[in-house]
């Protein structure tokens, strides 16, 4: 991805930067992903130590047969 960011300087230092708005949502998207990958990571991780229940005592247990 090519960003084309436009700096405003205060004072002679950095202060802001502005993203063109599609850039901006691309950035907030991989940003959303890499969270949602995170997460997954995570719970697998947490999930290793559990032990699970048979599919269809689940399906019981919600009533869905």
């Amino acid at each position: 991805m090519d960003l084309h960011p436009q700096i405003i300087k205060k004072e002679g230092r950095n202060e802001f930067v502005v993203l063109p708005f599609a850039e901006y949502q691309e950035l907030t998207e991989l940003l959303q992903d890499y969270e949602d990958l995170k997460d997954l990571r995570d719970a697998k991780h947490q999930a290793q130590d559990e032990k699970g229940i048979p599919l269809a005592q689940a399906m019981s247990t919600f009533g869905m047969k």
